[in-house]
């Protein structure tokens, strides 16, 4: 119930995988004041009972995680229900949930830890294993043998099961068990052989459950002592009041003034809570609980604040007095706050429509005192931008022909062009001086080069172009097939040979 609490009050982000990461699981152990082993069996049973889930509650967290762990509403009506019912709800979830819970924590193949409510828990014969186990402790009257002898045992009876039973199997399947009170003192416990055999689960933990009481002891250093399980409607008003101290068969309770103060704001009245304790209080209530009750009730509720959807003011306090005796006040719920201000819930539009349509002359404004216009906009509905419907192909101009002539002459005389006296320019020093020197000749001669040049998107082309001028890692050189001059650079080249 704890854990549920703390997983409403700050839902826990889910991993990409999809479990629950492992500062999460120690954050919620910290807060239910359990250790981190127990917690990964809490969440686990929560989460196979459908009291917990993944996805995205509301309200949303604001925040840009996409899943979280919080819970279902099927936690409400299991938290009002009876302990009985509630423990029926859980053992029978643990019974048949395809999962070993207590893998979680440990290290996976790669050695790294395995999250809870993850998929690497899952195992299909867990099921199976808690059901063999139960049935060997039914079989066995008293105290039960431990987990070497009853994995032995069972081994002996099931030999194609025996791997899976092996290692730790046995042994944390009988921790978890009593964990849940399915095993008592080693042994198979009547609530636990009412789930086993199809039984009533709920009537046999009932039976042995105390029955509640309907009482505290309220001591002078403002503790309250609950001597069993509190009826549900006094440990609600309990709880409300007072923080828990220490569990256990009698629970401790602490008065303090922030629990004064969390049950004044619920809306209990001091008087409400000097009946609570007298009337319920077996011991007389201590002078220090009635005095703190006094002093914070005294001080609580002196500042209020609450909420309103539009205000109406006026320097008139005689108008806005005639504003709130017309019969428009009680049809907006106008309550004054002020002599010349008053507040309603309903939308500014309503209020301005409603005040002249009974013969007022109100005007919206904002927070700065301007005068809004509020006049409507009209309707509009959006529609799709309707696509450009396709005409078929654009016949190219005769500038694009010329161009695309121009590139296949080109491209035509570099193929048919002898090859000429060939430098590579493979990056390497040699190569890039014999490179640069071939294409300064070409330029100083007036001669036409053979290039091959990789571009930047790594396209391979050979083309026939006039150097003009070689400098500054750049090659200026006339290109017929652009028909202007245009800019090489020198490591893109890989070959040149002088056009004979």
């Amino acid at each position: 119930e704890n854990l549920i609490d703390a997983l409403g009050a700050l839902p826990a982000p889910a991993l990409k995988a999809g479990g629950l990461g492992v500062r999460e699981l120690r954050r919620l152990a910290k807060t239910v004041d359990v250790d981190e082993q127990l917690a990964a069996l809490l969440v686990e049973l929560l989460a196979a009972a459908g009291l917990i889930a993944r996805g995205m509650p509301q309200p949303a967290p604001t925040t840009d995680i996409d899943d979280y762990w919080a819970p279902t509403t099927a936690a409400d009506g299991w938290s009002n229900a009876p302990p009985a019912q509630r423990w029926a709800v859980l053992a029978g979830a643990w019974l048949d949930a395809p999962r070993r819970m207590w893998l979680v924590g440990r290290r996976d193949a790669t050695d790294k830890p395995i999250a809870a409510l993850s998929d690497e828990v899952r195992s299909t014969a867990a099921p199976r294993e808690r059901r063999l186990l139960l049935e060997l402790l039914a079989e066995v009257p008293g105290s039960a043998p431990d987990a070497e002898v009853a994995r032995a045992v069972l081994a002996w009876r099931r030999p194609r099961w025996a791997a899976r039973l092996g290692g730790d199997t046995v042994a944390e399947t009988l921790r978890e068990a009593t964990a849940l009170a399915v095993v008592a003192h080693g042994a198979l416990a009547s609530p636990g052989k009412a789930l086993l055999h199809g039984g009533d689960p709920d009537a046999e933990m009932a039976a042995v459950l105390p029955e509640p009481v309907d009482y505290v002891l309220v001591q002078a250093d403002l503790t309250v002592v609950a001597p069993g399980p509190l009826v549900p409607e006094l440990a609600d008003r309990i709880a409300l009041v007072a923080d828990v101290e220490s569990a256990g068969a009698a629970t401790v309770y602490r008065v303090t003034e922030a629990g004064v103060r969390r049950a004044l704001d619920a809306g209990t009245g001091a008087a409400d809570l000097h009946a609570l304790f007298a009337t319920r209080s077996r011991t007389p209530v201590p002078q220090a609980l009635t005095y703190l009750i006094d002093d914070v009730a005294r001080r609580h509720g002196r500042l209020r604040a609450g909420l309103a959807a539009s205000f109406v003011r006026s320097d008139d306090p005689a108008l806005l007095a005639e504003v709130l005796r017309h019969p428009v006040a009680v049809h907006l719920a106008l309550r004054a706050v002020a002599p010349t201000v008053a507040i309603s819930q309903a939308p500014l539009a309503e209020v301005l429509a409603e005040l002249r349509g009974a013969g007022f002359a109100p005007a919206g404004e904002d927070a700065t005192g301007a005068v809004l216009d509020l006049r409507p906009r009209g309707a509009r509905v959006s529609v799709p931008r309707a696509r450009p419907r396709y005409a078929g192909p654009t016949p190219p101009t005769g500038e694009q022909l010329d161009n695309l002539i121009r590139t296949l002459r080109a491209g035509d005389r570099a193929a048919a062009a002898p090859r000429g006296t060939t430098v590579r320019g493979d990056g390497s020093r040699t190569g890039g001086a014999a490179t640069m020197a071939l294409l300064q000749l070409a330029a100083r001669d007036k001669r036409s080069v053979r290039i091959g040049y990789v571009d930047a998107q790594g396209v391979a082309t050979h083309r026939i172009v006039d150097p003009v001028a070689v400098g500054g890692g750049q090659l200026e050189a006339f290109d017929p097939a652009a028909g202007t001059v245009r800019s090489f650079v020198l490591h893109r080249i890989t070959t040149v040979a002088l056009v004979d």
